[in-house]
């Protein structure tokens, strides 16, 4: 086993991974993985490419060009692609759309797993996603499976997008994130599930701040949590 701790924090979108797993990145002083980034930053390069998005071939066959880097930043991580800063391009929706064309695609999920696993380093490694804990890293320190209801998912995705100035509906993020939650759950490959092992916390009535004192409070040994 990998003596490198490893935190792993899956669930749905909206359920408050991303903020959850900066934090304790922060707390722990430990690395940090996003590994919707490393999705984003694999579809940008295909379109970037020209590739075909409904062609798994074509997608798999552009990553041989790609030369991704990950720095850690105060808003989650900065990623270059192929020494240029693509941060705010992740961020478009017409970027989150493409990945979550390519992430359901066997080949692609296999062609970025070694990168994925690249981020485990001294001292420690939180990993955020869908699959960490089942898939990316099972050997690690603890698991955790983040969930929230539809309902608060959808109002946090509402404050984000206001914040950004993008006016949107209840009703239209309420089926957005449903069909979502539907096609990562049911994919044939790595699902969205929780481990056996995992730590399940409800986030829909906890702050951040809560949940990252559950988290740390679950961490065995070594005394990360004083």
């Amino acid at each position: 086993m990998n003596a490198i701790p490893v935190i792993t924090i899956d669930g749905p979108s909206g359920a408050g991974k991303g903020t959850v797993a900066q934090m304790l990145a922060a707390r722990l002083d430990f690395h940090l993985l996003d590994s919707g980034a490393v999705y984003r930053a694999a579809a940008l390069h295909a379109l970037n490419s020209q590739a075909d998005l409904a062609d798994e071939a074509s997608v798999v066959a552009s990553l041989d060009t790609m030369k991704a880097t990950f720095k850690p930043h105060s808003d989650g991580v900065q990623v270059f692609l192929n020494d240029r800063d693509v941060t705010a391009s992740l961020r478009l929706e017409t970027t989150a759309a493409a990945a979550s064309q390519v992430a359901v695609m066997p080949r692609v999920r296999a062609a970025v797993l070694d990168e994925q696993r690249s981020f485990r380093k001294p001292p420690g490694l939180i990993a955020d996603g869908r699959d960490m804990g089942t898939v990316v890293f099972p050997d690690a320190t603890l698991k955790v499976f983040l969930s929230a209801s539809v309902e608060v998912r959808a109002a946090r995705r509402s404050k984000q997008l206001k914040d950004k100035g993008i006016e949107t509906t209840m009703a239209s993020l309420l089926q957005e994130i449903g069909a979502r939650d539907e096609r990562d759950s049911t994919r044939e490959h790595a699902p969205l599930a929780a481990a056996d092992d995992a730590l399940i916390i409800d986030s829909s009535d906890s702050s951040v701040h809560e949940v990252v004192a559950e988290i740390l409070a679950a961490i065995p040994t070594l005394n990360m949590a004083e």
